[in-house]
């Protein structure tokens, strides 16, 4: 299949390009051309800009099978590249997210035909209240244009070396420190993350395969909670932890604390449609063993998400004195 990329240096897209060349397809790459410049040498390469609407690089004649929007984040991001593409191409599939979903979620395993939130297209300002619904807006407007031919894939988490996020890393690297580890949350939360691989390759299935509909991306399988997925991250670290619950009075928590979600029924999405389509489920021992070692090739730099290890060390501290 000759496959067109939109958004394929960076983690997610950097997954899917690398599936896609070792199923043998002709993978071309959209984007700004700022960003993994040396990665997959011999793929086309074609530059433009998305936030200035610079689609000028897909004009002409050239037709692709399929094209994978994962930078659309706004409704004239995809309104624009479906514009510049016209029917050069065969199917559109469009990496959206969970936070289409109406919240709270209405109970565990719920599946791709859940409500989703109302549409957005007035701002381009992405928030908390704004992504979900702009992304659902997103959605609507590929399944207009491209009906049968059109494919949506709604990750949970995604985790796996390259993740630029940190929410995964974070309990990399705090279990492979050993000793007490610091949770504001509950250890017993269930929680959803999937490898980047994996999502990978239930995309090239689907494209493979031209399947329409939607999917979700959700894993690990089988499912832990957050406390298991902190004692899974140790063990592929050869360290030992000791989980301590912290409350807030113990030490200031970032907004978004790495992994932690209130809304439980959220991290208990069904998979049930994305593995009958073909993705895989690699072990977290695995995913979390190959975080380890990309972050310790990459000098372990600080983390843009959590506590520090001396925030996390002074939070103990004022946890063990109010014990």
């Amino acid at each position: 299949m000759r496959i067109l990329v939109l958004g394929g240096t960076s983690f997610i897209g950097r997954a899917i390009v690398a599936d896609a060349l070792g199923r043998g397809h002709d993978v071309t790459i959209f984007s700004r051309g700022r960003t993994g410049t040396g990665l997959f040498p011999g793929v086309a390469r074609l530059t433009g800009d998305r936030d200035t609407g610079d689609y000028a690089a897909l004009a002409g004649d050239a037709r692709w099978d399929a094209v994978v929007d994962v930078s659309g984040y706004v409704p004239r991001h995809v309104g624009q590249a479906m514009d510049a593409l016209g029917d050069r191409v065969g199917r559109y599939l469009f990496i959206s997210s969970h936070a289409v979903y109406q919240r709270p979620c209405s109970g565990p395993g719920t599946d791709e035909d859940t409500p989703r939130r109302a549409p957005v297209r007035d701002t381009e300002e992405l928030d908390e209240s704004t992504y979900g619904p702009c992304k659902v807006a997103c959605e609507d407007d590929v399944t207009a244009r491209y009906g049968e031919r059109a494919t949506i894939v709604r990750p949970g988490k995604v985790a796996g070396p390259y993740d630029p996020s940190d929410m995964f890393t974070y309990w990399v690297r705090a279990a492979a420190r050993g000793g007490r580890v610091a949770l504001p949350g509950d250890p017993a939360q269930p929680v959803q993350v999937v490898d980047a691989r994996d999502l990978a390759r239930l995309v090239v299935r689907l494209l493979e395969d031209g399947r329409p509909g939607a999917f979700h991306a959700v894993g690990p399988e089988p499912a832990v909670t957050l406390g298991e997925l902190i004692e899974t991250c140790a063990r592929a670290a050869g360290t030992e932890v000791e989980i301590v619950r912290v409350t807030p009075e113990a030490g200031a928590v970032p907004p978004m604390f790495p992994l932690i979600r209130h809304d439980l029924a959220s991290q208990q999405r069904s998979a049930a449609r994305a593995r009958a389509a073909g993705m895989p489920a690699t072990p977290l021992a695995v995913t979390a063993a190959d975080v380890l070692a990309w972050d310790r090739q990459r000098g372990e730099p600080p983390l843009q998400a959590g506590w520090s290890p001396e925030e996390e060390q002074a939070v103990l501290a004022a946890a063990a004195r109010t014990a």
